[in-house]
């Protein structure tokens, strides 16, 4: 018997340029593999139709996103409200799948009642009221901390609908652990999905200090600056690449000659940048979810310097060089380039994150969906 299932997404997962379009793509490959036909629902906004998606599934639907004024007013939170779609609703009705969403965003369809009966699951990429609390804290624009303020306390309210739910996936020990205390045993650590296959050669030394990250995230920049900061009066190279690139950090940089920009047009880019940089620093001041940067970094790099929030409770904190200060990152940085990264080094990281295998996290999604 094949195993059926929806899966809504609360954006194009392909390519995979952020953080949480990683996990997503990466889940349709593993659950493919293993034999899963997916029905894939897509929330559109200028990623564009994908023919790659269909490798992995049965049929992709894509659906536009409701105006901002029209969501923005709405008592339900804007993230949820935009991603209202009547044609998403009656094509779930179909049939009796049963649906994975892909975080808060998607789930207005089990807030409206409008699903026949089914078993739906959610994957919780964040405790979404804390990540855009904490994107407030990161945000110097006035309008968007009112922005964030707003909807992180709508958030907060909205999250009862998980009453309703079958089953919550959670992305890390830290979300596991708050919604276990909430809703109960329904709810199950799944590790993040991600790139496992090993895309670099790494030589013993690399050539500059790496900082990678989607600069249209007000954490992301926060993390670049916090970073340029540092490095801005010191001997080392420091590279910030993005897919985007953000007019302050960008006009930031430009002050600086030991500091570059580069520009992320495909995976290989990173891949290469990966590869040739000696550290990579990963700061971050969201102590929510798992960093996809940092589980593709110490796959695909070398040396990483990362701070408390960006490691606490990941069980990848012995694979880190620990920073919280401007003097740690320079002392790390210092003691990090006398050093040639070892081979040793990834046979250590290889056994570490066999825990974060995508096959097996699949295996687990399909036994609690499936085998109920």
């Amino acid at each position: 018997m094949i195993n059926k299932l929806h899966i809504v997404s609360f954006d194009v997962p392909f390519p995979t340029n952020y953080g949480g379009v990683i996990d997503v793509f990466y889940k349709l490959k593993a659950l493919h593999k293993q034999g899963v036909e997916i029905y894939l629902h897509v929330f559109e906004y200028g990623r564009g139709e994908q023919k790659e998606l269909l490798n992995y599934c049965k049929e992709v639907f894509y659906y536009p996103r409701n105006s901002f004024i029209k969501s923005f007013f709405s008592r339900a939170p804007f993230i949820v409200k935009s991603r209202g779609n009547e044609l998403l609703i009656s094509n779930l009705n179909k049939d009796s799948y049963p649906v994975l969403f892909e975080g808060l965003h998607t789930t207005l369809p089990i807030l409206k009642n409008s699903l026949k009966e089914r078993k739906v699951y959610l994957r919780a990429h964040n405790v979404e009221h804390l990540f855009y609390k904490g994107l407030e804290q990161c945000e110097s624009n006035i309008f968007k901390r009112f922005f964030f303020r707003k909807e992180s306390k709508k958030l907060k309210r909205y999250e009862k609908i998980l009453k309703k739910i079958d089953g919550v996936f959670s992305i890390s020990p830290i979300e596991q652990a708050y919604f276990n205390k909430k809703y109960g045993e329904k709810c199950f650590y799944i590790p993040a999905f991600y790139d496992a296959t090993k895309h670099t050669t790494l030589k013993p030394k690399g050539d500059f200090i790496l900082y990678h990250g989607h600069l249209l995230v007000s954490e992301n920049v926060k993390a670049a600056l916090f970073l340029i900061d540092i490095y801005k009066d010191s001997k080392y190279k420091l590279v910030i690449a993005s897919s985007y690139k953000n007019t302050k950090v960008i006009t930031e940089i430009s002050k600086y000659n030991n500091i570059s920009f580069d520009t992320l047009k495909e995976q290989d880019d990173l891949y290469h940048l990966l590869e040739s940089a000696h550290i990579n620093a990963l700061p971050t001041f969201q102590n929510t979810g798992i960093k996809l940067k940092l589980l593709n970094t110490l796959r695909q790099g070398k040396f990483v310097i990362a701070n408390d929030p960006m490691i606490h409770k990941t069980g990848l904190e012995t694979l880190c060089e620990k920073a919280n200060s401007k003097a740690e990152f320079l002392s790390k940085t210092a003691k990090l380039l006398d050093q040639n990264f070892e081979v040793s080094f990834e046979k250590e990281r290889e056994k570490l994150l066999e825990n974060f295998d995508p096959d097996t996290s699949a295996t687990k999604i399909i036994k609690l969906i499936f085998k109920n």
